[in-house]
């Protein structure tokens, strides 16, 4: 059988500027670190990085938890890993629905035969803890479950109040932080959280692909005491765990290259410092929206519950979603992202996350924003970029 391989162009995708909701631009350390030679995943060295990627993770999540790892998939491979190794058909649920990844978490639910409890509320908002007190009233709940920063929204649900109710009802805590981890503060410990997972494509700012995961004691012991086997053979952390702690127990092929790529983007992240991080986030995201509220433009979410990381900002009407992003990445190399659900084509979502949190994106952005639309005919007031960089003086 002939095969030309030559009619297979090289590899060479350009540069970009990822400003959407994930993936982020990636430092060029992790990348070259992707690239040092594969070896045995029961290889001496490998162990010992592993054993450094775990304190690195503990770092980061801010606690002390013995099964700290980085699953191998993708952020919603976290999402599934909480739930399969903590939901047993017959468990009383609550998950907390602002937005798709709230969505997402109730389908698994069902899916594993779970009581639903469902607590929603308005895409946009973080979530009312008033209403998840009134859920579960008479219920016996196992798992309290809430998206701490919602992607789909930008909306960010302070952990606090929810951490109380788990507590106070006897339920396991669990918080999807795949995009607030590493761009504000998301301690486990000293919240109370039982079982977090996030991805390593935003704030961490490593290519996709894993997902890191912890689980405090009560977890683990809500997996130990289960009454029937954990559905995923792949996910089921009683036999993960064996591979990442002291037995090193084959379990299956870990992702070498990418655990590289994970160590030192965490390196990167333990170098500059968690709060320092969690700082130049929050400025740049203020710089942002100065910019975008003195064109005339609209947020999404009221101020006090805005993610810095995420950024949603209402489509002024009669213009077309897609032709603006379509001219940003053709024009300026820039990717944002669309909206999701109910807020398709009502939101562009703009990612300052990571790597790309910095000032000469936001300053991209919203003079490529402005030429864009003052060329599709949309009166923008003039001092967009003047007011970003007050908020950088002051």
């Amino acid at each position: 059988m002939s095969f030309d391989a030559r009619k297979f162009r090289d590899l060479d995708p350009g540069q970009r500027v990822l400003m959407g909701p994930g993936p982020s631009d990636v430092p060029p350390r992790v990348l070259q670190a992707m690239s040092a030679p594969c070896i045995g995943h029961l290889d001496p060295y490998f162990l010992e990085t592993m054993n450094e990627t775990q304190e690195l993770l503990r770092y980061l999540f801010q606690t002390k938890n013995a099964l700290t790892i980085p699953v191998s998939g993708t952020g919603s491979a976290g999402m599934e890993t909480c739930f399969v190794n903590l939901i047993e058909p017959g468990d009383e649920v609550v998950v907390c629905v602002n937005g798709v990844f709230g969505t997402r978490m109730s389908d698994i639910v069902n899916r594993l035969g779970g009581k639903l409890i469902r607590v929603d509320e308005q895409w946009g908002r973080a979530v009312n803890a008033n209403k998840v007190k009134d859920a579960i009233k008479g219920k016996n709940p196992k798992v309290l479950a809430v998206v701490h920063a919602e992607t789909s929204t930008g909306a960010c649900t302070p952990l606090e109040d929810l951490s109380s109710i788990a507590k106070e009802v006897g339920a396991l805590f669990l918080v999807d932080m795949v995009t607030s981890l590493g761009g504000m503060e998301v301690a486990i410990d000293k919240t109370g959280i039982d079982a977090a997972y996030s991805g390593t494509q935003k704030c961490i700012s490593c290519p996709p692909g894993l997902s890191p995961i912890s689980f405090s004691d009560k977890a683990m012991e809500a997996l130990k005491n289960r009454k029937s086997h954990v559905v995923s053979w792949y996910l089921d952390m009683s036999m993960v765990a064996s591979y990442w702690g002291a037995e090193r127990k084959y379990h299956h092929t870990a992702p070498i290259n990418m655990i590289y790529a994970l160590r030192e983007a965490l390196r990167i992240i333990a170098e500059e410092g968690l709060e320092a991080r969690w700082t130049r986030h929050k400025l740049n995201h203020k710089a942002l929206v100065a910019g975008i509220e003195t064109m005339g433009l609209e947020m999404l979410v009221p101020e006090s519950e805005r993610l810095p990381m995420l950024n949603t900002i209402k489509i002024p009407d009669g213009v077309d979603d897609v032709k603006v992003r379509k001219a940003l990445l053709k024009d300026f190399g820039l990717e944002i992202g669309g909206g999701l659900g109910d807020l398709a084509g009502k939101v562009w979502r703009v990612g300052l996350m990571g790597h790309a949190a910095r000032p000469k994106n936001v300053f991209l952005f919203l003079s490529a924003l402005e030429t864009i639309l003052r060329a599709e005919g949309v009166k923008i007031n003039p001092g967009a970029l003047d007011a970003a960089a007050e908020v950088y003086a002051s």
